[in-house]
């Protein structure tokens, strides 16, 4: 299983690469298919649309639920039995749209020590108060999803 998890993070990797084109911190998502196939992507839209909401994990869940309503012809926004991969740790607001979308794992790179919402400041997706929890695979190619996050930043700076 860890062979295919870097197998979809080197496309959420891409992804991240690809925010760099509109100064967009370079962070990417994918939403893998229950049948393992790329269902979406997204990667940070922040600074493309002027819209503080337009994070890589939710650009690709509102992709990948209408990749299924297309494909299955389908009415509905339950992303069960997929995954999502995405090279950094989600924050809060992402953490709540997985579990509200029911998307039972959460691949991801690099820890976020400021606003991670999925084991280190916040486990929003794990909570137990809550109707859905969720499978964390963390530290998928870490270190160059770090890499990659700390030279935007350092360029940004110097």
């Amino acid at each position: 299983m860890a062979h295919v998890h870097e197998t979809w993070m080197d496309l959420a990797l891409a992804e991240a690469r690809a925010a760099l084109d509109t100064d967009d911190v370079p962070i990417g998502a994918v939403v893998i298919s229950p049948e393992g196939k790329l269902l979406s992507t997204g990667r940070n839209e922040r600074e493309a649309h002027f819209d503080p909401t337009a994070h890589a994990e939710v650009v690709a869940i509102r992709n990948a639920v209408k990749a299924l309503q297309v494909k299955d012809n389908a009415d509905g926004w339950r992303l069960e039995d997929c995954t999502l991969v995405v090279t950094l740790e989600p924050c809060a607001m992402c953490a709540g749209a997985i579990v509200l979308s029911r998307i039972p794992r959460l691949v991801f790179g690099a820890w976020d020590e400021k606003a991670g919402a999925c084991g280190s400041v916040f486990d929003i997706v794990r909570e137990p108060r809550l109707n859905h929890w969720v499978e964390v695979y963390p530290r998928v190619k870490e270190n160059e999803c770090a890499d990659l996050l700390r030279d935007f930043f350092r360029s940004k700076r110097g």
